[in-house]
């Protein structure tokens, strides 16, 4: 009982405040206002004590998160629709399949201009889709090392396809 009080008191002082902060960062007052009470349903039906020393820092975080979330949701929705209207072009012909190969070719010549311990790393994250805390872990390594070796393959390849296009 303590935990709603102290919510209602938090949402009646500071729900313009907050709706502000989200409303700069959608550009759309329907979106921020589903999106500040979404933060408040979430922290209503939290389990976890609430006191008024934490609760405007875990409403910012919360709230920044689900504004991530909405600007993820958002884009992949786009890149689906995008999809979905270019489906009827997609061309499965032998030029397609051989340009796909051209592009492999190429993504390979540019690995082969880093060290091996770089190439390794940069296919266990493209062909085997592993993070880098994952790939660290793996290899034995540091972090910020396996990081910066990733960083260099991408730097390479870049600079390969950005010459084929």
């Amino acid at each position: 009982m303590n935990n709603y009080l102290t919510l209602t008191n938090y949402y009646v002082t500071h729900r313009d405040e907050l709706l502000a902060y989200v409303s700069s960062r959608l550009g759309n007052s329907v979106e921020a206002e589903d999106l500040v009470q979404n933060v408040f349903l979430r922290l209503l039906t939290s389990d976890k004590m609430i006191t008024e020393l934490t609760l405007s820092a875990l409403v910012y975080t919360i709230t920044r998160n689900l504004i991530n979330d909405y600007y993820r949701r958002r884009n992949h929705n786009q890149d689906y629709e995008h999809y979905l209207k270019n489906a009827d072009s997609i061309d499965d012909s032998a030029g397609s399949i051989l340009s796909i190969r051209d592009i492999t070719e190429q993504l390979e010549r540019g690995l082969a201009r880093v060290p091996e311990n770089c190439r390794e790393i940069y296919r266990l994250h493209i062909y085997g889709g592993m993070k880098v805390a994952e790939i660290s872990e793996r290899l034995g390594e540091g972090y910020k090392s396996v990081e910066h070796r990733l960083g260099a393959a991408r730097k390479a390849v870049r600079r390969q396809l950005r010459g084929i296009a």
